[in-house]
């Protein structure tokens, strides 16, 4: 049903809905044109004498206030001192919202009658003023300038001759109303995809139609269809982008080996979980004569089959990420590509795009080139079989860890290659850290799946010497192809367009607000220097690790940093420690790897600098589209964990207060890391207050408290697939 009416403009008789609003809209068609107060009526379809009273009361008081100026005797102009900024609206679950704009350092709060039909993420044209009796800043929307979205998931409530779709998503305030006629055969509670159409400007509600139907709530394949959809994630390709693949040529021809360098013959493997079904990259190990050793990352070249100005490119450009859900891979190139031809699959050729550098023992590059090869991997490794090598110093590979299921023997050539890479790596990273990288090494949550994918267990992953093997080979080579661009002979910057994901230095602000916390714990940071930040949050990281409130305070942490994001400006990346990086390692499932592939091959050619505004806007839409994934991917997550807990209702878990409200208290589960709501309401033993400064609720009789931190037991008491949401109850001593 729809939501309560927003505060209306009241006045004896006939009332008049969003006045000030709408005589700001019509001033504004043309801030060059006045209007008289009988022409704004006409244009808002008032003719009778009382509404023009309400409008010519509210353009005296809008005058004296200075908003609008009457440039003539009964004639007004909208005034052009006023302040009208651009930006961006983010919306809160309680309906309010806030203007987000690089003309103001701090967001601007717009309360809910002033949103002005803006919507989550909407650009909009604003108004801002200091609000009364007060400095603080408040603003007025008075245009939308672009919609982010107009495809809503929700549930379908069917009145007799209409019906609403209550959406999913605390952001978005305003139901959907759907005429009998745009039902598209929808039933009363289905979970739908609406499509707003239109929002009339007396309507508090926006009119949409039904795109598509889901299915019922709370099940398995309709709620992630509905996490998808509701982050504008597709989970289909078109059938001229699959057709598009399919009239690709696969054959690696004699002419184009010719173009590449051979690198067939040498020692080449794969490094990936388990389950993994497109293989990006590939090291490849050779012994040199003067001692050193020639290591080549392999990736796949994915540019040389996805050209740009193609179905298939523009399909990729939009998707920019392949998305990772709990059971499923959303790829970002048809299957026949990510899993197939493009995939560094064992005991085949494959074209690559490949770093190759001669390093020494102390893991110092001696030599580097970069380039197009043609590849031939020898084996296949799950990180556990590498991880099982690495402990064990032999060739024997057991079964318990084999992808196989039985125990097999490894070439002794490849044995030595990963002992000594996983040597390298040790130093590589030890490096790294001196130089001030931060180590965010997080526990993974993962769910073990029966046939029907419903979770059965949970475990949790945690990066171990072959992860960290790979991930130092792949920011070697993510590293050196940006200095190898980014920086002249010099060492000056190239001024080159290039696509850098950079990652700028923490909020101070969200720094001390860490500190706060961590200290009801016993720790602490020293943010006095770069280098003091860095260390005292690896410390942290370190110290934290292991303990129950481990979960939250890396996630705290990780929330104190700025997000890496995609640019052609170079900041350096502050996380890792690295004035020059960027991504080159994953094309097959991630669009501003195939744009650097495209650029280093470009000016390898000799190319002059690629436009840069092209490329910064590419930049801006990957960077928002791996956003959302990341949200996509935190939801199934969310689901998987409520699904979970509804088979364990009757047990007490022990958990850990990771945050607490006005409204109640969030516990974490030890053993599983589900997280779940205590509400105040539920808590029988006192009546408790929220204690902001503590970070605790405070009993009234008993002063008993419950602080950010504590530990407590806690048993499920209620579990929403739908909002993917615990409910739990407090165990009280």
């Amino acid at each position: 049903m729809p939501r309560k009416n927003k505060k209306i403009f009241k006045k004896k008789g006939r009332i008049i809905k969003d006045l000030t609003r709408n005589i700001f809209k019509i001033l504004n068609e043309d801030s060059d044109k006045f209007y008289n107060y009988k022409q704004i009526a006409s244009k808002m379809g008032i003719s009778d004498t009382d509404g023009k009273s309400q409008i010519l009361k509210k353009l005296a008081e809008l005058t004296a206030n200075k908003k609008i100026k009457e440039v003539d005797r009964g004639k007004f102009q909208i005034n052009e001192d006023r302040k009208y900024s651009l930006g961006t609206l983010d919306i809160t679950s309680n309906g309010n919202g806030y203007f987000i704009s690089e003309d103001y350092e701090e967001d601007i709060f717009v309360p809910n009658v002033n949103l002005g039909k803006g919507l989550h993420g909407d650009m909009v044209k604003v108004y801002v003023y200091k609000k009364r009796r007060s400095n603080k800043l408040e603003a007025d929307v008075v245009e939308v300038v672009e919609r982010a979205k107009s495809d809503f998931v929700g549930v379908l409530q069917l009145n007799k001759n209409f019906g609403f779709v209550l959406p999913d998503s605390n952001k978005m305030y305003a139901d959907i109303f759907i005429s009998q006629s745009k039902l598209n055969r929808a039933e009363h509670g289905d979970k739908v995809q609406a499509t707003i159409i239109d929002w009339p400007e007396k309507s508090k509600n926006p009119f949409g139609k039904i795109t598509k139907v889901l299915g019922k709530p709370g099940d398995y394949n309709t709620e992630m269809h509905s996490i998808l959809l509701e982050y504008d994630l597709p989970y289909e390709f078109p059938s001229e982008v699959e057709k598009d693949a399919e009239t690709l040529s696969i054959e690696i021809t004699k002419d184009e080996i010719t173009k590449r360098r051979d690198m067939r013959s040498d020692l080449t493997f794969t490094i990936d979980p388990k389950d993994a079904k497109d293989f990006d990259d590939a090291l490849s190990f050779t012994k040199l004569e003067n001692g050193n050793y020639e290591i080549g990352i392999h990736i796949a070249d994915v540019s040389h089959y996805v050209q740009p100005k193609t179905i298939l490119d523009a399909e990729a450009y939009e998707r920019a990420t392949s998305v990772y859900l709990v059971d499923r891979v959303v790829p970002m190139l048809p299957e026949m590509l990510s899993n197939g031809v493009c995939s560094l699959r064992p005991n085949e050729e494959k074209l690559t795009f490949s770093a190759v550098f001669e390093i020494n023992e102390k893991a110092q590059i001696i030599k580097q080139w970069f380039g197009r090869t043609v590849t031939y991997s020898d084996k296949r490794f799950a990180y556990e079989e590498a991880q099982a090598i690495i402990e064990n110093k032999n060739n024997i590979v057991p079964a318990n860890v084999s992808l196989t299921g039985q125990e097999y023997k490894v070439d002794d050539a490849i044995v030595e290659a990963i002992l000594k890479l996983d040597e390298l790596a040790k130093i590589l990273r030890k490096k790294r850290m001196k130089q001030g990288a931060i180590s965010f090494d997080r526990v993974e949550v993962k769910f073990h799946l029966d046939e029907a994918a419903n979770p059965v267990g949970v475990y949790f992953k945690e990066a171990k010497d072959a992860n960290k093997l790979i991930e130092e080979f792949m920011l070697l080579a993510n590293r050196k192809v940006a200095e190898f661009i980014g920086k002249s002979k010099g060492g000056k910057p190239s001024n080159k367009t290039f696509v850098y994901r950079v990652h700028d230095e923490p909020d101070i602000e969200k720094l001390a607000s860490l500190q706060n916390i961590i200290s009801k714990f016993g720790y602490k940071i020293n943010t006095d220097t770069r280098e003091s930040t860095s260390d005292s949050l690896n410390q942290l990281l370190s110290d934290v690790h292991g303990k129950a409130e481990s979960n939250m305070i890396e996630t705290l942490a990780i929330r104190s940093m700025s997000k890496a994001v995609y640019t052609t400006q170079n900041i350096g990346h502050y996380g890792l420690a690295f004035d020059y990086y960027s991504h080159f390692t994953s094309p097959i499932r991630r669009y501003p790897d195939l744009m650097t592939h495209r650029l280093l091959q470009h000016y390898l050619d000799g190319g002059n600098s690629a436009k840069q505004e092209v490329y910064e806007e590419k930049c801006k839409h990957s960077s928002k589209r791996e956003e959302l994934a990341s949200k996509a991917e935190r939801d199934s997550i969310k689901y998987m964990q409520v699904k979970y807990m509804q088979d364990h209702k009757d047990e007490v878990f022990d958990g850990v207060i990771t945050g607490v409200t006005e409204w109640g208290i969030y516990v974490e589960i030890t053993k599983n890391k589900c997280e779940g709501m205590v509400r105040i309401r539920d808590i029988k033993s006192d009546y408790y207050i929220f204690d902001e400064e503590q970070y605790a609720i405070v009993g009234q009789s008993t002063k008993q408290m419950y602080q950010l931190g504590d530990n407590v037991q806690v048993q499920v008491k209620k579990t929403d697939l739908e909002r993917k949401h615990l409910d739990f109850n407090l165990i009280e001593e």
